[in-house]
């Protein structure tokens, strides 16, 4: 062969991987989303996220990807999760609620970390403060413990004898502590008798039930994942103790509980997708200040105010964002 032609060909075979590398399409943004219970559970606070990403320019699959996945209310899973978040080498994590967002930020300081809905994050300490987070979280608080004392008078309306006032809640996860603090402030401002009622696991909810029988007049239930996990199951126990209950988030109400205040999650995960936007287009998530709520909902279950045999007056009716029936 002659030196020209070797020469050639040499550099053909250089050129042609040079021209395959530029033609492989650029690697595709990464987006875990750590979801706190199941998949059908959350369809309706992703299908909003997801929605408010397309209106933003950022389509599954064609310029950016999700990867799901789903603790299923298991404590445990939220650190399995974000341990593999941090092995895909996703570029930013979603997640919904503080032990998801704790789990996250203990496997990693530098990928960003957006909160769909957490209470507190200051006083969880997943940010230094709502104005500068600081590190490398933020996203919106769901403010749930700063309307406890609403929740507790539309309560009181409600069930007009009230005087001993059962509360579950999952011990187990800072931001429902927090949230419990303040209803038992509340509850100690009106005069009335609380009692707790700790769960750490699925199977504490039924002996729990078993010894409040006959000891309290009404149930207020902690927003948690463990408990939304099991919301079917709290409502059915609590339709069966003839005990009226009270929740943080419409979901609850759906699956059968009597009436939720607090805010309307759909918003807050459609705002979180903002975040994602900003950050994914170059934003440092420390300096993006952490938002709440601007969307609060009274959701009112009328089958299960019947079945309880109870009056709801027009005035509490007419105040109410959605009737369950």
């Amino acid at each position: 062969m002659r030196r020209r032609e070797f020469i050639t060909l040499l550099g053909g075979a250089i050129a042609l991987p040079l021209a395959v590398r530029a033609q492989e399409p650029a690697k595709l943004p990464i987006i875990g989303l750590l979801g706190s219970s199941t998949a059908l559970i959350e369809s309706q606070r992703v299908a909003a996220f997801v929605q408010r990403l397309h209106q933003l320019g950022w389509i599954e699959n064609r310029n950016v990807v999700i990867e799901y996945r789903w603790a299923e209310g298991r404590q445990e899973r939220f650190a399995e999760i974000a341990a593999e978040f941090v092995q895909l080498k996703v570029d930013l994590i979603v997640a919904p609620t503080t032990p998801a967002v704790m789990a996250a930020k203990q496997a990693t300081s530098l990928i960003p970390i957006v909160i769909a809905t957490a209470d507190d994050p200051v006083g969880t300490g997943l940010v230094a403060s709502l104005a500068r987070p600081g590190g490398n979280v933020t996203g919106l608080s769901n403010q749930i413990s700063d309307t406890s004392p609403k929740r507790l008078e539309l309560l009181r309306e409600v069930v007009p004898g009230l005087r001993r006032l059962a509360i579950l809640f999952n011990v187990g996860n800072p931001g429902a502590v927090l949230d419990i603090r303040e209803f038992e402030a509340a509850v100690r401002m009106f005069g009335l008798e609380a009692l707790t009622f700790e769960i750490r696991r699925a199977e504490d909810i039924a002996p729990g039930f078993e010894a409040l029988k006959g000891r309290a007049d009404a149930l207020y239930v902690g927003a948690d994942p463990l408990v939304n996990t099991n919301r079917v199951r709290i409502n059915t126990l609590a339709l069966a103790a003839r005990l009226p209950t009270m929740h943080g988030t419409r979901d609850y109400v759906e699956a059968g509980g009597l009436m939720s205040y607090g805010p309307n999650i759909p918003d807050q995960y459609r705002r979180a997708a903002d975040y994602v936007d900003k950050i994914l287009r170059g934003a440092k998530p420390g300096d993006l200040p952490v938002e709440q709520p601007t969307k609060f909902d009274l959701i009112i279950n009328l089958t299960t105010a019947k079945a309880l045999g109870l009056t709801l007056s027009p005035s509490l009716l007419a105040r109410a964002d959605e009737l369950i029936e």
